[in-house]
């Protein structure tokens, strides 16, 4: 059974233009759903049509969920930005598995997933 949410804002860490990444794909799907995507990339300045940040400290509003589409080593450098934003859980998408971020996140309280947001949200399940 899917935990309630507590906001729609979820923060997609690695969202790009790139119509051949989960990334973008997740965006739209988030969008389409009903959530609040909001795009993290330092290197774009929009995606699908929204501001993208280029940290998640950027970010004013609350972040319920975050979904990681960026490599371990990446996610491990953010880990104070995650921390810092304090999601209410945190989603691992494949390849983006990373115990380290993981263990310290479960130790602040926060829900980590090993999960495909996409599965996630098709499932009905988010």
């Amino acid at each position: 059974m899917a935990t309630p949410i507590m906001n729609k804002n979820v923060a997609v860490l690695g969202a790009s233009n790139d119509h051949t990444k989960y990334a973008y794909k997740a965006m739209h799907m988030l969008k389409a759903k009903g959530f609040c995507p909001i795009p993290v990339n330092p290197k774009e300045e929009t995606v699908i049509g929204l501001k993208a940040y280029a940290s998640l400290c950027d970010i004013s509003e609350p972040i319920d969920t975050i979904t990681i589409y960026v490599r371990p080593e990446l996610s491990t450098k953010l880990k104070d930005d995650i921390f810092a934003v304090n999601p209410r859980r945190i989603i691992m998408n494949p390849d983006t598995d990373n115990p380290e971020l993981e263990k310290e996140s479960e130790a602040l309280g926060i829900e980590v997933l090993r999960a495909c947001t996409l599965v996630l949200l098709n499932e009905g399940l988010f």
